[in-house]
């Protein structure tokens, strides 16, 4: 395991106490999903190597999906790929006719991360380095880069809004000649979906199409070939709390994003997409519901429909649809051991007996459900060593004895999984440390 960094330290406290997924130093604390993970990162390597994948991460309600995700994310990076998330909300959809969709596209290009930027930021990054690369090959060939810029998008005309995605790049091509900064900057906004009417793009770069509500998924699919033209490997899209589809009233509009999931679908499982993944985060709900989930949608449902010979403990991971399971108990101890380390170090921190005695009294309490959504059993886990620490002379097995484990339900769907809030939700178990 790599050295922990004192950045790394703060964020993955900070972040467990607050009962959301840190987005650095993860490889310090995961345990378990190892034939998952296999699976993942074969699906990384085909995207590398020109294909497509597609997969809906399910699991109920604090399991950690969103750390699942972000991990896979991690790998992408590492293997190269350019990454797009975003968290789908009431006012982000995939598909929508007020600005909801452009909105979840410029979420995911603000969030869009590199090697070198995983924090996010980067697309003026990738532009920067096609551009430089376009540079270069003038430069060896005495020829104008616009020329080789032209060259080298030729093909974005057939693709559709291909034609303008190429003319924005080559507006940003000449902003840098002539060092018009606003001309750069309006480049980058169209390229992140921000303008919002034709007439605004067609005064800043003279272009008469932009990306709208309509357009999302064909740019994503013209991303992928703009950061393989820039010299990464490919792009992945992760798109998490797709519950809130599910929450959706109208059923023309759930349907309508459900045929655009199913458009996607279609297009990677046939073939048509290219160095292009998509990674979908959800609840059991958000995918088997008859009346307002995927299964309502009845070739969604055939397409996604569990492997009948996958049962009595035997698993599928081929298909498209990636069931998070439980925890074992080993895998927990070892997850509260990784916390341990991260916060105390490993000079006198505290014993193996604290950590088995901790598991045990949240077993007596709630049984097997804190296997199964080990976030707030780990974020109590964190706020019980935060007081050690703080506290010197408090021993642990006095503090154990207070831990209270209280079952609370309540009416919200929405899918926090670690995302905004460690509220407690519907089949999700409270664990609270208090003194």
């Amino acid at each position: 395991m790599s050295k922990l960094k004192p950045r790394e330290r703060d964020a993955i406290v900070q972040a467990l106490r607050a009962g959301v997924v840190p987005k650095l130093g993860l490889q310090h604390i995961q345990v378990g999903r190892a034939r998952e993970i296999e699976e993942l990162v074969k699906d990384m390597d085909r995207i590398s190597d020109g294909g497509a994948a597609i997969r809906f991460v399910i699991g109920e309600y604090g399991s950690g999906k969103t750390f699942f995700m972000n991990l896979i994310r991690l790998v992408a990076l590492e293997k190269g790929l350019v990454v797009m998330f975003a968290d789908l909300a009431p006012d982000r959809r995939l598909y929508a006719t007020g600005g909801q969709a452009r909105g979840l596209y410029a979420e995911m290009a603000r969030n869009l991360s590199t090697r070198t930027k995983p924090d996010g930021g980067a697309l003026t990054s990738v532009v920067e380095r096609f551009i430089s690369h376009a540079h270069r090959d003038a430069e060896k060939r005495e020829i104008p880069t616009d020329k080789v810029i032209r060259d080298r998008l030729g093909h974005f005309e057939e693709l559709t809004g291909g034609f303008e995605f190429a003319e924005v790049v080559r507006r940003y091509w000449e902003g840098h000649e002539n060092s018009d900064e606003d001309l750069k900057s309006s480049a980058l906004r169209w390229l992140r979906g921000e303008f919002a009417t034709r007439t605004d793009a067609r005064k800043a770069l003279g272009v008469r199409t932009i990306i709208d509500d309509a357009s999302v998924y064909d740019h994503l699919k013209l991303m992928s070939a703009f950061v393989r033209a820039a010299g990464y490997k490919g792009l992945l899209v992760g798109l998490d709390e797709m519950v809130n589809l599910f929450k959706l009233t109208s059923s023309q509009a759930r349907n309508a994003n459900y045929e655009q999931i199913l458009r996607i679908l279609n297009d990677v499982l046939q073939g048509s997409a290219e160095h292009l993944g998509f990674l979908l985060g959800g609840t059991p709900e958000f995918l088997m519901n008859t009346r307002r989930g995927l299964y309502s949608y009845e070739a969604l449902q055939s397409r996604l429909a569990e492997n009948t010979f996958a049962r009595d403990g035997l698993v599928d991971l081929s298909g498209p649809v990636i069931r998070l399971s439980s925890l074992t108990p080993e895998d927990l101890f070892i997850l509260l051991s990784n916390v341990r380390h991260v916060i105390q170090g490993y000079e006198n921190p505290v014993p193996d007996d604290a950590l088995e005695a901790f598991m045990a009294h949240c077993s007596d309490r709630i049984g097997e459900e804190y296997f199964r959504t080990p976030r707030n059993t780990v974020t109590a886990f964190v706020n019980l060593l935060s007081v050690l620490e703080q506290n010197p002379n408090v021993a642990w097995h006095d503090l154990i004895e207070d831990v209270d484990v209280t079952a609370d339900r309540g009416e919200d769907l929405s899918d926090i999984d670690d995302v905004t809030s460690a509220a407690p939700t519907e089949n999700d178990q409270l664990v609270s440390f208090k003194l």
